[in-house]
């Protein structure tokens, strides 16, 4: 029962981390190092790969449109630059798995991530906020978006979605709403593959006979009921407000945490 606790709590604390911009996989990462247990990797993309499933269903207008009505030039543009975007992530985050690039094991450096990337966001508002509004993705921002996905994968901390939506605001899409339509769009195709390529891993390397399949199906399913509500929160929230208390929450929890846990640990 405390075992299915934990599970439960890591499936709620990544649907909502996942697309609020304060980093799930630091959060994770964090509630593992204070009692609720080390999950393989296999685990952690795959109750990923729920909350992207909550934000498919969200979309899924969109994409039935973006897909059904390519010949559209406008649709088909978008696509193309969905599809840029989500390569540009893949072959950079397969060099940096050829070149040896693994998540951090302490806090400290995600404690790091939370306070600057935080500081960024206060400073990354201001500066979108002087650009004339503008909702056309342009291919500067899909490549950027693409390049800022793949960082946020390999410095837990970042968060992804705050990486890319910031990246759309302050190169082309100032528009909350479309930058992060965009940034959320592009996570869809990135976390599947991420969730299939590790499944493969699993396989491949035998152990798939010792995952805790139970655990990873129930986080899955809790973290898709939590995060659609959340997404379905968020929406509604950036259309009259910013993400600075956002970036001030960053703060505050990467400061406590830089206090309270020894360094490396």
């Amino acid at each position: 029962m405390t075992d299915l606790l934990h599970v439960i709590l890591l499936g709620i604390i990544e649907g909502i981390t996942e697309f609020l911009p304060i980093s799930s996989t630091g959060h994770l990462l964090i509630a593992e190092k204070f009692g609720l247990g080390a999950r393989s990797d296999l685990f952690n993309i795959g109750i990923q790969a729920g909350a992207i499933l909550a934000v498919t269903l969200i979309y899924w207008k969109r994409i039935w449109q973006l897909l059904t009505q390519w010949r559209d030039p406008a649709n088909r543009d978008y696509l193309l630059k969905l599809v840029v975007a989500f390569l540009i992530t893949a072959v950079l985050g397969l060099i940096a798995v050829k070149l040896g690039f693994k998540l951090p094991e302490t806090v400290t450096p995600v404690a790091w991530a939370l306070v600057i990337g935080g500081l960024w966001m206060i400073a990354a508002e201001r500066l979108a906020a002087r650009q004339p509004e503008r909702s056309t993705v342009t291919w500067k921002v899909a490549i950027l978006v693409g390049i800022a996905q793949m960082i946020a994968g390999i410095f837990p901390g970042t968060s992804r979605s705050a990486a890319t939506i910031f990246a759309a605001m302050l190169f082309g899409t100032s528009n909350r709403a479309a930058a992060t339509e965009f940034a959320f769009l592009v996570g869809i195709p990135t976390m599947y593959a991420a969730t299939g390529y590790e499944l493969l891993k699993v396989v491949k390397d035998g152990g798939a006979a010792h995952e805790d399949w139970s655990a990873l199906v129930i986080g899955f399913v809790i973290s898709a009921i939590v995060a659609f509500i959340a997404v379905k929160w968020l929406l509604g929230y950036i259309r009259s407000h910013t993400f600075t208390p956002f970036a001030i929450y960053r703060i505050a929890f990467g400061v406590a945490l830089l206090l309270l846990v020894p360094a490396g640990a």
